[in-house]
Protein backbone atom coordinates (compact mmCIF):
# COMPACT_ATOMS: atom_id res chain seq x y z
CA UNK A 1 0.00 0.00 0.00
CA UNK A 2 1.11 3.11 -0.88
CA UNK A 3 0.24 6.72 -0.99
CA UNK A 4 0.96 9.61 -2.94
CA UNK A 5 0.20 13.29 -3.28
CA UNK A 6 -0.64 14.42 -6.68
CA UNK A 7 -0.08 17.46 -8.42
CA UNK A 8 -0.47 19.20 -12.03
CA UNK A 9 2.91 19.12 -12.30
CA UNK A 10 3.47 15.65 -11.01
CA UNK A 11 0.40 13.13 -12.21
CA UNK A 12 2.33 11.94 -15.72
CA UNK A 13 4.98 10.17 -13.33
CA UNK A 14 2.15 8.42 -11.86
CA UNK A 15 0.28 7.00 -15.22
CA UNK A 16 -3.12 5.67 -14.62
CA UNK A 17 -3.54 7.30 -10.75
CA UNK A 18 -5.40 10.63 -11.12
CA UNK A 19 -8.38 9.49 -13.74
CA UNK A 20 -8.49 6.13 -11.31
CA UNK A 21 -8.62 8.62 -8.35
CA UNK A 22 -11.20 10.78 -9.77
CA UNK A 23 -13.19 7.21 -11.24
CA UNK A 24 -12.93 6.12 -7.28
CA UNK A 25 -14.88 9.48 -6.33
CA UNK A 26 -17.16 8.98 -8.68
CA UNK A 27 -17.87 5.28 -7.46
CA UNK A 28 -17.96 6.54 -3.86
CA UNK A 29 -20.17 10.02 -4.26
CA UNK A 30 -22.28 9.61 -7.18
CA UNK A 31 -22.48 5.52 -7.25
CA UNK A 32 -22.55 4.55 -3.92
CA UNK A 33 -23.76 7.75 -1.87
CA UNK A 34 -26.22 9.25 -5.14
CA UNK A 35 -24.86 12.72 -4.57
CA UNK A 36 -25.57 14.99 -8.16
CA UNK A 37 -22.19 15.85 -9.03
CA UNK A 38 -20.66 17.13 -12.01
CA UNK A 39 -19.24 13.74 -14.31
CA UNK A 40 -17.90 12.89 -17.32
CA UNK A 41 -16.59 9.40 -18.34
CA UNK A 42 -16.85 7.62 -15.36
CA UNK A 43 -14.87 10.26 -13.50
CA UNK A 44 -16.43 12.61 -10.97
CA UNK A 45 -14.63 16.12 -10.73
CA UNK A 46 -15.76 19.99 -9.91
CA UNK A 47 -14.42 23.41 -9.79
CA UNK A 48 -11.72 22.73 -7.51
CA UNK A 49 -9.79 20.11 -9.46
CA UNK A 50 -7.60 22.85 -10.63
CA UNK A 51 -3.77 23.37 -10.44
CA UNK A 52 -4.28 25.02 -7.37
CA UNK A 53 -5.17 21.60 -5.30
CA UNK A 54 -3.24 18.74 -4.48
CA UNK A 55 -4.84 15.16 -3.79
CA UNK A 56 -3.77 12.31 -1.43
CA UNK A 57 -4.17 9.10 -2.60
CA UNK A 58 -3.72 5.87 -0.85
CA UNK A 59 -3.28 2.78 -3.62
CA UNK A 60 -2.39 -0.10 -4.15
CA UNK A 61 -0.94 -1.74 -7.83
CA UNK A 62 -2.77 1.25 -9.63
CA UNK A 63 -5.65 0.82 -7.34
CA UNK A 64 -7.01 3.76 -5.72
CA UNK A 65 -8.31 2.81 -2.30
CA UNK A 66 -9.13 6.39 -0.55
CA UNK A 67 -8.07 10.11 -1.15
CA UNK A 68 -8.59 13.53 -0.06
CA UNK A 69 -8.00 17.01 -1.89
CA UNK A 70 -6.19 20.30 -0.65
CA UNK A 71 -7.13 23.32 -1.97
CA UNK A 72 -5.23 26.45 -0.15
CA UNK A 73 -7.80 29.18 1.53
CA UNK A 74 -6.20 31.98 -1.10
CA UNK A 75 -7.08 29.54 -4.26
CA UNK A 76 -8.91 31.55 -6.89
CA UNK A 77 -11.00 30.25 -10.32
CA UNK A 78 -13.30 32.65 -11.70
CA UNK A 79 -16.06 33.25 -8.90
CA UNK A 80 -15.11 30.28 -6.70
CA UNK A 81 -12.63 30.30 -4.33
CA UNK A 82 -12.49 26.74 -2.08
CA UNK A 83 -15.50 24.62 -1.11
CA UNK A 84 -16.45 25.79 2.81
CA UNK A 85 -15.80 29.52 2.49
CA UNK A 86 -18.06 29.21 -1.39
CA UNK A 87 -20.71 27.17 0.78
CA UNK A 88 -20.64 29.85 3.42
CA UNK A 89 -21.50 32.25 0.67
CA UNK A 90 -24.28 30.72 -0.91
CA UNK A 91 -22.37 29.86 -4.24
CA UNK A 92 -22.97 25.72 -3.64
CA UNK A 93 -27.04 24.64 -3.53
CA UNK A 94 -26.31 21.19 -1.70
CA UNK A 95 -24.31 23.10 1.34
CA UNK A 96 -25.74 24.82 3.32
CA UNK A 97 -24.28 28.56 4.22
CA UNK A 98 -24.50 28.26 8.05
CA UNK A 99 -21.83 25.69 7.84
CA UNK A 100 -18.68 27.54 9.89
CA UNK A 101 -19.00 29.47 13.24
CA UNK A 102 -17.40 32.51 11.55
CA UNK A 103 -16.17 33.62 8.87
CA UNK A 104 -14.26 31.29 6.46
CA UNK A 105 -10.81 32.28 6.56
CA UNK A 106 -8.57 33.69 4.07
CA UNK A 107 -4.46 32.78 4.47
CA UNK A 108 -1.79 30.81 2.70
CA UNK A 109 -1.17 28.53 5.86
CA UNK A 110 -4.85 27.57 5.84
CA UNK A 111 -5.71 24.91 3.39
CA UNK A 112 -9.17 23.32 2.51
CA UNK A 113 -9.52 19.26 3.22
CA UNK A 114 -12.75 18.34 0.73
CA UNK A 115 -13.81 14.86 -0.70
CA UNK A 116 -12.57 12.92 1.57
CA UNK A 117 -13.32 8.97 0.90
CA UNK A 118 -12.70 5.18 1.07
CA UNK A 119 -13.53 3.56 -1.94
CA UNK A 120 -16.82 1.06 -0.64
CA UNK A 121 -14.87 -1.96 -1.55
CA UNK A 122 -11.92 -1.32 0.93
CA UNK A 123 -12.39 -4.66 2.97
CA UNK A 124 -12.68 -4.31 6.99
CA UNK A 125 -9.62 -5.95 7.36
CA UNK A 126 -7.34 -3.40 5.94
CA UNK A 127 -9.93 -0.08 6.26
CA UNK A 128 -8.59 1.13 9.00
CA UNK A 129 -4.97 0.78 8.18
CA UNK A 130 -5.96 2.46 5.15
CA UNK A 131 -8.27 5.36 6.84
CA UNK A 132 -5.06 5.84 8.96
CA UNK A 133 -2.81 6.02 6.01
CA UNK A 134 -4.77 8.71 4.11
CA UNK A 135 -4.86 10.93 7.63
CA UNK A 136 -1.10 10.91 8.45
CA UNK A 137 -0.20 11.14 4.53
CA UNK A 138 -3.04 14.34 4.16
CA UNK A 139 -0.85 15.71 7.24
CA UNK A 140 2.55 15.87 6.16
CA UNK A 141 1.48 16.87 2.52
CA UNK A 142 -0.28 19.37 4.14
CA UNK A 143 2.83 20.59 6.65
CA UNK A 144 5.26 20.14 3.03
CA UNK A 145 2.52 22.76 1.63
CA UNK A 146 3.25 25.34 4.18
CA UNK A 147 -0.42 24.82 5.86
CA UNK A 148 -0.19 25.01 9.59
CA UNK A 149 -4.20 24.55 9.45
CA UNK A 150 -6.83 22.56 7.51
CA UNK A 151 -9.99 23.54 7.14
CA UNK A 152 -12.18 20.69 6.18
CA UNK A 153 -16.08 19.56 5.74
CA UNK A 154 -16.01 16.01 6.91
CA UNK A 155 -17.85 13.10 7.77
CA UNK A 156 -18.44 13.34 12.17
CA UNK A 157 -16.21 10.07 12.43
CA UNK A 158 -12.97 11.48 11.31
CA UNK A 159 -11.78 13.09 14.56
CA UNK A 160 -11.96 9.64 16.05
CA UNK A 161 -9.35 8.50 13.36
CA UNK A 162 -7.32 11.69 14.29
CA UNK A 163 -6.95 11.40 17.68
CA UNK A 164 -5.13 7.87 16.98
CA UNK A 165 -3.09 9.55 14.89
CA UNK A 166 -2.18 12.36 17.69
CA UNK A 167 -3.93 14.88 15.05
CA UNK A 168 -6.17 17.63 17.33
CA UNK A 169 -9.13 18.49 15.58
CA UNK A 170 -11.44 21.30 16.60
CA UNK A 171 -14.84 21.59 15.70
CA UNK A 172 -15.98 24.64 13.81
CA UNK A 173 -19.30 24.58 13.01
CA UNK A 174 -22.65 23.09 13.06
CA UNK A 175 -23.15 19.34 12.75
CA UNK A 176 -25.45 18.89 9.23
CA UNK A 177 -26.52 15.79 7.34
CA UNK A 178 -25.31 16.17 3.53
CA UNK A 179 -25.77 13.48 1.39
CA UNK A 180 -27.67 11.79 4.24
CA UNK A 181 -24.36 11.94 5.97
CA UNK A 182 -23.45 13.72 9.19
CA UNK A 183 -20.51 16.49 8.47
CA UNK A 184 -19.16 18.98 10.79
CA UNK A 185 -16.64 21.54 9.60
CA UNK A 186 -13.30 20.65 11.53
CA UNK A 187 -10.30 22.78 11.79
CA UNK A 188 -7.27 20.37 12.12
CA UNK A 189 -3.84 21.70 13.50
CA UNK A 190 -0.81 20.81 12.09
CA UNK A 191 0.75 22.11 14.97
CA UNK A 192 -0.13 18.25 17.22
CA UNK A 193 2.30 15.31 16.94
CA UNK A 194 1.27 12.44 14.91
CA UNK A 195 2.11 9.01 16.48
Amino acid sequence: MQATTLSFNNMHNYGELFANMLRARHSTFIDHMHWDLPSADGMEFDQYDTPQSRWVCVHEMGKVLAGVRLTPTIARCGIYSYMVRDAQRGLLDAIPSNLLYEEAPIAPHIWDANRLFVVDGVSTEIRREVQMSLMGHMVRSARALGATTLLGLLPIGIPRLGRRLGIQMEAGGPMMKIGGISHRCYFVSMASKMH
